[in-house]
């Protein structure tokens, strides 16, 4: 074994080899390293081990013994088959019964030493396991251990990971921990080890894969021991510190020049404000535009709920650029939305002598050439687009704002690549979707962060209600009270990638019974996304003249689309849908002064997550809220639907489950760097590896 254990690859350690080394690389593990900072599943007290004249129905135990016999017993169901097995210790027998697995016939055989670990009850004949979690225990002639590190001892359970079962993973690491040296080199350094009273690296890799007796099975299991508790903290401290690097090297940037503020803007940011601004809108403004006269780019998201006026605010910083003289990007993640922005933006900025420009996928050939030609030549002051923005043959004279809406729903690349088309100009990252703290300081820990709270005033809360499928008459009474008052109405279908073709027939042929059969006297339309630009616009169009009573819809209208006059919505399948998504189409009703309803329509029997889901959007239409619990259902990985959002990957932490030990670690991440000469060496590690060691692209 070299002396740099820790980078050793793990096919040249004793038991593993080449056909085990290339099951652990496809699971992301390459050295030995890797290895011992991956935790454990689970952890189980064999110590304390249940004799099996113990059992009674109902507990969950674990159970040592012997395999007496085993087989498959067909049962009255066709095709329906139990594999049982007999498993006797000194106090008596007990059966293990697992459905359909008829391959368990090559696993367990008579003599063999067998852990069972799982929930008891009584069944006909007596007391059993039912698809309990299992182990052998002795009987592998590849993995000759006494058994001392499986059982007698709280023992560490792993993910199997292709041929490497969890009790030759166990042996594995035993075998390592043998190796480590006491003088393990540790990334985080003694002053905060010592301030925070952190055990050291060794000890803490020590105990988190092999558990001292006496330590609480319970919290190893919720991974709050402090040996877990420091490996994480490590983790963190070196992604923030990391973090926090990156954000300072961008501050040494310097732009082209920063904007003036003077009268002559003020009075024209005046002409183009169709309203008074609320307190935090205000705010945010102000921290905008001074971040916008300082040398350094700005690089801030701004965060507000659905409705909340975030447009406004990116249009007036975007005026104050164009009065300085230079050109702006606004880039929306579809052409819908980008339309949304374009129709709006052109119809506000009439009064100024600036020009507004859409570039979508969508465009001739011979309009593209042409918008792209006043682009560069900057006859054009500002381009609204989609992700059309970041091609190549796109070029600025003079950017100086990118304006980035629903950033998640772009890669890091694309909005490097877009950031590239000016000297370092500004940046502000606007998102509908409140970002959990946990998340802000992960995907979003390089910027910095104004949040709109409050609606702008007139706004009244959205009344939701869930009801199932079965009261669709009442559902309809509801949407027809609101027709007969003059509003207007959305119903929404989902489409789910798998079965889109089934999902855009059911919704066409559900705004065919809308028509026909339940509001014939009214006009009822159809979106989707498959439509064509144009007929979208048409339809659209028709909507937000009134034209168009009922528009049943995909979730094409989840942002950008503005009709104040829509008062209730119907989101059919709601427990199809993420919360976020929910919280994101209630958002097209209540957008004037008319009281507003969403009507969640669900298909009994929910799951638990869809139970939730919908629990938290009747109880609040808080989005910050509906973020936290969204996370806490979801996890981070689904959070934004996508890896390319800016996550990091991680080898221990949990960003729901560890969200406390995140901030400690950046609050101490920015108080050693700010606080000591010492940090060149750490820098170095990080400036070498952070972005591969958490999987992120470093865009700068």
């Amino acid at each position: 074994m070299p002396a740099d254990l820790l980078s050793q690859a793990l096919q040249f350690v004793k038991g593993v080899g080449p056909r085990r080394a290339a099951d652990l690389h496809r699971a992301g593990l390459l050295t030995v390293e890797d290895l011992l900072l991956r935790f454990p599943l689970r952890y189980e007290d064999r110590a304390r081990l249940t004799p099996v004249a113990g059992l009674r129905p109902g507990m969950t135990a674990t159970v040592v013994g012997e395999v007496l016999s085993s087989g498959i017993r067909p049962t009255r169901r066709p095709g329906f088959r139990l594999f049982e097995v007999a498993v006797r210790d000194a106090s008596g027998a007990v059966r293990a019964v697992f459905p359909n697995q008829s391959f368990l016939k090559d696993v367990f055989h008579p003599q063999q030493q067998v852990v069972l670990f799982g929930p008891l009850d009584y069944r006909g004949s007596g007391l059993q396991f039912t698809n309990p979690e299992y182990e052998i225990v002795r009987g592998d002639a590849d993995d000759p251990d006494d058994g001392h590190v499986h059982t007698g001892r709280i023992v560490p359970i792993y993910e199997k990971v292709g041929s490497m079962t969890p009790r030759m993973q166990r042996s594995l690491m035993h075998q390592l921990m043998a190796l480590l040296p006491e003088d393990l080199a540790d990334p985080v350094p003694s002053s905060v080890r010592q301030a925070l009273a952190l055990p050291t690296r060794r000890d803490a890799i020590l105990h988190t894969h092999f558990p001292d007796m006496g330590v609480s099975v319970e919290a190893l299991n919720a991974f709050r021991t402090e040996a877990q508790r420091r490996l994480i903290f490590e983790e963190f401290f070196l992604f923030q510190a990391g973090m926090v690097l990156r954000k300072r090297q961008q501050a040494q940037y310097l732009k082209a020049r920063p904007v003036v503020v003077d009268d002559r803007i003020r009075a024209a940011a005046r002409t183009v404000l169709p309203f008074k601004l609320t307190d935090g809108q205000k705010v945010a403004l102000r921290e905008i535009v001074t971040d916008m006269q300082r040398a350094a780019p700005m690089h801030r998201l701004l965060q507000g709920d659905v409705g909340a006026g975030k447009t406004i605010v990116a249009l007036l910083a975007a005026l104050v650029a164009m009065e300085n003289g230079f050109q702006v990007a606004f880039m929306a993640p579809t052409e819908i939305l980008a339309d949304q922005h374009y129709m709006t933006i052109r119809r506000l900025l009439e009064p100024s002598r600036f020009r507004v420009a859409s570039l979508t996928g969508s465009l001739t050939a011979a309009k593209k050439r042409a918008t792209l030609a006043e682009i560069a030549s900057g006859t054009t002051h500002m381009v609204v687009g989609t992700h059309a923005l970041v091609e190549g043959a796109v070029a600025f004279r003079d950017l100086g704002l990118v304006v980035i809406d629903e950033q998640h729903r772009f890669g890091v690349v694309q909005r490097a690549t877009l950031r590239g088309k000016g000297l370092h100009p500004d940046v502000l990252v606007m998102t509908a979707t409140p970002i959990p703290r946990t998340l802000a300081l992960t995907a979003f820990g390089d910027l910095d962060s104004s949040v709109i709270r409050e609606l702008p005033p007139g706004r009244q809360p959205i009344r939701t209600v869930a009801k199932p499928d079965s009261r669709r008459d009442e559902i309809y009474r509801l949407v027809r009270a609101e027709l007969e008052r003059g509003r207007q109405a959305y119903v929404i279908y989902p489409l789910v990638e798998e079965s889109e073709k089934v999902d855009l027939r059911a919704a066409t042929e559900m705004a065919q019974t809308l028509q026909n059969d339940v509001f014939p006297e009214y006009r009822v339309a159809l979106l989707h996304g498959k439509m064509k630009s144009d007929e979208k616009d048409q339809v659209m169009g028709a909507f937000a003249r009134g034209d168009i009573h009922v528009l049943a819809a995909t979730t094409v209208v989840e942002v950008g689309v503005d009709v104040a006059n829509a008062t209730i919505m119907v989101v059919e399948h709601a427990e199809r849908f993420g919360l976020s998504q929910l919280h994101q189409l209630r958002g097209r009703v209540g957008r004037g002064a008319h009281a507003s309803t969403c009507v969640l329509v669900y298909q009994a029997p929910l799951t638990d997550q869809g139970h939730a889901r919908i629990d938290a959007l009747v109880e609040t239409s808080d989005g910050f809220v509906i973020a936290e619990r969204d996370l806490e259902i979801r996890g981070p990985g689904d959070f934004f639907g996508t890896r390319q959002s800016g996550l990091p990957t991680l080898r221990v932490g949990d960003l729901v489950r560890d969200h406390v030990l995140m901030e400690e670690a950046r609050r101490e991440a920015v108080a050693w760097l700010d606080g000591t000469t010492e940090a060149q060496p750490l820098v170095d590690y990080l400036s070498a590896n952070w972005a591969q060691r958490f999987g992120l692209v470093a865009v700068g």
